[in-house]
């Protein structure tokens, strides 16, 4: 007997959320797991999709349905950035999907529940040793910036739980390439 194999966790999201979804007019968690990318960090801090409200269509009629209207709810100051905005967002929503299904959006002002952001954790410092090895290691470059930037890196890398590995030999300062064109 085969045994199932491990699938991704968005597959199980999609089919979880996809009701919820469907009942605000989303097809899929699309527009709101992108919607960062589609108006920016800062933007969509103060915004949210709501839901689609797709045009009512009479019985019988067929052929393709005119664009929905996308819903957003925007805190006051950044109402009107979202709203010069708003072309742009739609044209990036149906190049994401390939055809014109937003053709507009409405604001509505209200709060928008903000993800709470724990500070990064900052590394230890380096201690001694690390320092004297980072300094060693730098210490054959000429370029002072090109030095001071590699030491920052050496302790970052230090300060990483794996450390700095430890290298089995040393090239000499005087390493030249045999080809000048690089």
């Amino acid at each position: 007997m085969k045994r199932p194999r491990p699938r991704p966790l968005a597959d199980f999201l999609d089919k979880t959320l996809a009701p919820a979804l469907a009942a605000q007019g989303f097809s899929g968690q699309d527009i709101v797991a992108s919607w960062p990318d589609l108006v920016g960090e800062r933007l969509a801090a103060a915004s949210h999709p709501l839901k689609v409200e797709w045009p009512r269509r009479r019985p019988g009629e067929t052929g393709r349905s005119e664009p929905a209207t996308l819903v957003v709810r925007v805190e006051g100051a950044f109402a009107i950035e979202l709203q010069h905005m708003a072309g742009l967002v739609v044209e990036r929503i149906n190049a994401v999907y390939g055809w014109r299904c937003i053709g507009r959006l409405v604001l509505k002002q209200g709060p928008v529940r903000r993800e709470a952001r724990r500070p990064r954790a900052l590394p230890p410092a380096p201690g001694p040793e690390e320092r004297r090895r980072v300094a060693a290691l730098t210490a054959g470059i000429q370029a002072e910036e090109l030095r001071a930037a590699l030491a920052r890196l050496g302790h970052a890398v230090a300060a990483s739980p794996a450390g700095l590995p430890r290298p089995a030999r040393r090239l000499s300062s005087s390493a030249t390439f045999e080809d000048d064109s690089l």
